[in-house]
């Protein structure tokens, strides 16, 4: 075989590409049923997947809510609700151990009312009487969605021609009165990129035809999407609209009460956000501006109107170091929440601006007391217009998750609200941080988790997990799933902070774009070169498992270092790196990868496709390749074609296909607890 072949005419597999083909889907069946018949009836199979089902089911795992008016809206899922229930109660019944729930939507019943296979994708409330609700639903599990209005206090749909409903595609609703949307959505040809992504925006008044609603900004068809949205502030009601040339170029517009929009002059690669009278800018890339130099990684603050206006001073919020960058930003009423990773360890700072809004003049901020080393807290707030309390989340490798709640300048501590429980014995597991140096001497963070009853003398069954792309920071948290079905029976679990994602900011993902993809691996394989060093494990009981990009970063650990280790995990993969710009989304992901129809960048991203660093003469640890038949996102044949060379070679692959879940490949508890003990069974088959 030609893996070097330019096109899918000349590729033998091709014909998996066809996502629901007679032939593919025929293949699909039997691989499927290879698996059921082996991996899955396999001993200890049944029970570890039963164990993560029980931890997915739990009635005792915390509610996660979000506020909506004086009710705190929550989805569940769990045995009897597969799909899950959309519910609601006030505060004072969640602070019980027991709260009192009413049911808003249930998506179960109505699945089997409609004869669907509905997922659910969110949901957004119109301010202020917080009545009626845009509803996003999904075949499947699908990135594609249909948007449907709810009146929430009858609980009934509101449906056309009175009603807003959006057809079957990728994009969106957001309300702007109670007779006005801003949708994003295919309207037919011309109205999508190339990416398969909305490239219009339209203003859609109630009782109107969706095909006739005003446009009023329109991206170009190369550009990857377009999004807008309302901003309800009082005082500060606007629509913006963002134009995103790539996944790292993007165009804010602000659209004035006359219809015309104003674009935020800032650099492309900025990230822009908006609150009240404020305008943020976090910066991808250094940055002069009115004589004033600013590093990658700072966050800059300025008042829009006054930015708008042509006025060039700004207030430096934060400025990344060698060791820290800023993970996240949440508003709320009055401050800025702020958390900031030191090597790879979260902080969460409260800063507040001054009133009225003026540049230059600096942010008072201070540390949110009572956080916990190798403990990762999250802030987000609990109604950036109206309250300065926001949720407070925090999670480790050991210490189950508890949700809490701060307001914000007070004088007293968070309130807890809720804790999970512990899913596994944790006593004896330990937790530390370690860096291994890479083939250019950069420093590597990984955490190790220790099993309990792990042995010491190199053979302790060992997985090491990684991503590594799109500026996404890999932390601590707490998986009863990962503790029971692997903890909990002696492995050691290991998390790699490797080059490509954000743990310490633009940079860090910024090495290891394009051209630079391979520090990423060599980045992967020195932490597996270092377990082996510390005795911790060795290459025949250490595995690797990677989804999505991670699941490109295990495929190139199976084609260039295959010595490295024991068995392999390759989820939703991409894998054919000649095809991926031409299947479903992935032309979005060319700032990420490179374009390999341009020969220049061909060359280096052949050097990382694996797919086309198959040997038919080299020897491969055993693989697992699992994926979705669903996923819009990740195409299928990426996972199918890497599976079916291994198989037809000779190789030892193992391949299940699961027909609904989208890129998380899993539609429902059920689904997912049987797609992670296929993974847990396998790698503890393979390396014991």
């Amino acid at each position: 075989m030609d893996h070097a072949a330019p096109d899918a005419a000349s590729d033998p597999y091709a014909w998996l590409e066809a996502v629901d083909g007679d032939r593919a889907m025929a293949w699909v069946r039997e691989r499927n049923a290879e698996t059921l018949s082996g991996l899955a009836s396999t001993p200890g199979f049944a029970a570890t997947r039963d164990a993560i089902r029980e931890v997915l089911d739990s009635p005792d795992k915390i509610p996660d809510v979000s506020l909506v008016g004086d009710r705190l809206y929550n989805l569940w899922r769990d045995a009897e609700h597969p799909r899950g229930l959309w519910r609601r109660t006030t505060w004072e019944s969640y602070r019980t151990a027991s709260p009192d729930w009413e049911v808003v939507l249930d998506l179960d019943a109505l699945n089997a009312a409609e004869g669907e296979d509905w997922v659910w994708h969110g949901a957004t409330v119109l301010r202020p009487d917080h009545r009626r609700a845009l509803v996003a639903l999904s075949h499947g599990g699908s990135d594609a969605d249909v948007t449907r209005e709810l009146d929430l206090v009858e609980r009934t749909w509101v449906t056309p021609p009175g009603g807003f409903y959006r057809p079957e595609a990728k994009g969106g609703l957001a309300w702007v009165d109670q007779d006005t949307v801003l949708v994003t959505t295919d309207l037919g040809p011309g109205t999508t990129t190339t990416s398969g992504y909305p490239r219009t925006v339209r203003l859609w008044r109630r009782g109107t035809p969706l095909a006739e609603a005003e446009e009023i900004f329109a991206a170009h068809e190369d550009d990857l999407a377009v999004d807008a949205w309302h901003d309800p502030t009082p005082g500060f009601s606007r629509e913006l609209v963002r134009r995103a040339i790539d996944f790292y170029s993007s165009e804010l517009h602000l659209r004035r009460p006359d219809g015309t929009l104003v674009r935020v002059d800032v650099p492309l690669s900025a990230e822009t956000s908006v609150h009240r009278e404020w305008l943020l800018i976090q910066l991808r890339e250094p940055w002069t501006v009115a004589g004033a130099a600013h590093a990658t990684g700072s966050l800059l603050a300025t008042p829009l109107e006054d930015w708008l206006a042509g006025r060039r001073e700004l207030t430096v919020v934060f400025v990344p170091t060698a060791t820290t960058s800023l993970a996240g930003l949440t508003w709320t009423r009055h401050h800025l929440v702020m958390t900031v990773l030191e090597d790879v360890r979260s902080q969460v700072h409260v800063l507040t601006p001054p009133e009225p809004a003026r540049a230059s003049v600096p942010w008072p901020a201070e540390a949110l007391p009572g956080q916990e080393d190798l403990v990762t807290t999250t802030a987000r707030s609990v109604d950036r217009i109206e309250s300065d309390a926001v949720w407070l989340v925090s999670t480790g490798f050991t210490t189950p998750t508890t949700l809490s709640v701060q307001e914000v300048g007070a004088p007293t501590g968070p309130e807890a609200l809720k804790s999970a429980p512990a899913f596994f014995d944790a006593r004896g597991v330990t937790v530390a941080q370690h860096f291994a140096e890479s083939a250019d001497g950069t420093q590597i963070p990984y955490f190790l988790v220790r099993g309990r009853d792990a042995p010491t003398d190199g053979t302790a069954p060992t997985l090491l997990y990684g991503y590594g792309g799109f500026e996404i920071s890999l932390l601590p948290s707490y998986s009863g799933t990962l503790g029971r079905a692997w903890l909990a029976d002696g492995g050691v679990y290991a998390l790699a902070n490797i080059r490509g994602g954000g743990e310490y900011g633009p940079a860090w993902h910024q090495a290891a774009l394009r051209e630079h993809r391979h520090r990423a691996y060599q980045d992967f394989a020195a932490v597996a070169q270092d377990l082996v060093r510390r005795g911790v494990t060795s290459p025949e009981h250490l595995g690797v498992q990677g989804g999505s990009n991670g699941g490109l970063l295990t495929g190139n650990v199976l084609t260039q270092y295959p010595d490295l280790v024991g068995a392999v995990v390759i989820q939703v993969p991409l894998a054919d790196m000649r095809r991926y710009s031409h299947l479903l989304a992935g032309a979005s992901w060319m700032a990420e990868y490179g374009d390999p129809d341009d020969p220049e960048d061909w060359e280096f991203i052949r050097t990382f496709s694996p797919y086309h660093l198959l040997d038919a003469t080299q020897d491969y640890p055993p693989v697992l390749v699992t994926t979705s038949t669903r996923d819009d996102r990740v195409h299928p044949g990426h996972a199918r074609k890497l599976a079916a060379w291994l198989r037809d070679h000779g190789k030892d692959v193992t391949y299940y296909e699961n027909v609904e879940g989208g890129h998380g490949g899993a539609a429902d508890n059920g689904q997912a607890a049987f797609m992670a003990a296929l993974a847990y069974r396998f790698l503890a088959r393979r390396l014991a």
